[in-house]
């Protein structure tokens, strides 16, 4: 499960780069969504919209743009692959920032508090900003 997550998460990055460039250059998009429903390559940020929002139903009124936030916030502030995903695997599953350490290699378990301490400030942010989220 973990590689595929990981492996759709790089498919995306090349899909998305790429596409990017020929949007620059030609202006067309068709490529990409036929590219896309061609091999059903989900939306990495959709599918954990999709997961995440469950658990935060009755918690928050705007429960999509919570987890969108939450996952836009951990994909641009943790560079770390594996921590990323097991924190992005974390917030879907259970609504809130979690790593478990059976979720990262026991090279990178040190690490997780460090995580925490830079995604604490934008996770707040994403569930008590009520500017943008409520």
């Amino acid at each position: 499960m973990f590689v595929r997550i990981c492996s759709s998460v790089i498919l995306s990055f090349f899909l998305l780069g790429g596409s990017a460039q020929a949007q620059v250059q030609l202006q067309f998009q068709a490529p990409q969504t036929s590219f896309r429903s061609l091999f059903k390559v989900p939306d990495p940020r959709g599918e954990f919209v999709r997961l995440c929002a469950p658990h935060m139903v009755g918690r928050w009124a705007n429960p999509e743009s919570v987890c969108g936030c939450l996952h836009d916030y951990a994909a641009a502030t943790v560079e770390d692959a594996d921590l990323r995903e097991a924190l992005l695997r974390g917030i879907s599953e259970t609504g809130v920032p979690t790593i478990e350490t059976a979720w990262v290699p026991p090279s990178k378990q040190s690490q997780i508090g460090p995580t925490f301490t830079k995604i604490a400030k934008p996770t707040l942010q994403c569930m008590f900003e009520p500017a943008t989220n409520q």
